[in-house]
């Protein structure tokens, strides 16, 4: 393939602008807001399960609460019957007068142990409620800081991207005005060589793979036609002449 030579040097311009794509793409994908991003969320996702677990054992507890004290309510109001007939005088046999206070007693008793049971879910409830009050404040905290590392995130992205568009602008004025088939050319090999399609030549050293062109490739380089797209034999890459190239 032939190409003028400075359209060939003009292919380095367009390599550059490849770096810098290749550069911008590799920081936008690894931009530190992204790791502090998910280990942010991962975080989250943990204090929300456990804040949803603390709001689940505060409604049971509620509901256990309520149930407890109407079961002390019910008591209170048989007591309260049985003692309006013990004192009502309405109830004249022994026999009924003493079934009727061994009632009371062990209505008394049955009150007392479940106004306990009450206390105790009234503990459990309040700890419950405490434990829901510290994670959601630790969720909403959590969550500010996701919101900040977002917002500098996308921020970043924005940079980027804007400087992006503006490399591929370049690149795509540069490109018009070179050849076709040597932009083609140059984009296969760069597609197949980790992004390098083109290197220059510089005191004998091929800028692609970094190894130096022994004599007879020096040779070969050296006897070739000016306009002639010459290839490093050890990369496969472009060599563009320059007049440091060291023939």
């Amino acid at each position: 393939m032939n190409a003028a030579p400075a359209d060939q040097i003009r292919l380095l311009d367009v390599q550059n602008l490849d770096v810098r794509l290749t550069q911008l793409a590799h920081r936008r994908n690894n931009l530190p807001e992204l790791d502090e991003l998910q280990t942010l969320e991962a975080d989250l996702t943990q204090q929300r399960d456990l804040l949803v677990a603390a709001q689940t054992e505060e409604s049971d507890t509620s509901r256990e609460q309520t149930k407890a004290e109407q079961d002390v309510d019910q008591v209170r109001q048989r007591a309260a019957r049985d003692q309006k007939r013990l004192d009502s005088g309405a109830v004249s046999s022994p026999k009924d007068l003493e079934n009727l206070q061994r009632e009371l007693a062990s209505l008394a008793k049955r009150q007392a142990d479940l106004e306990d049971v009450v206390l105790e879910v009234m503990e459990r409830r309040e700890a419950a409620q405490e434990r829901v009050r510290e994670l959601t404040e630790r969720v909403a905290a959590i969550q500010a800081k996701a919101d900040d590392a977002a917002a500098r995130r996308d921020a970043a992205f924005a940079e980027i991207d804007a400087e992006a568009a503006t490399v591929t602008k370049e690149r795509d004025l540069t490109v018009a005005d070179l050849p076709e088939a040597l932009v083609t050319l140059y984009d296969r090999i760069r597609a197949k060589s980790g992004g390098v399609g083109a290197a220059r030549l510089y005191q004998r050293r091929c800028e692609g793979c970094r190894l130096e062109l022994n004599i007879t490739e020096v040779n070969d380089v050296r006897a070739a036609a000016a306009d002639a797209v010459v290839r490093c034999e050890n990369c496969g890459r472009i060599l563009v002449r320059t007049p440091d190239s060291g023939l």
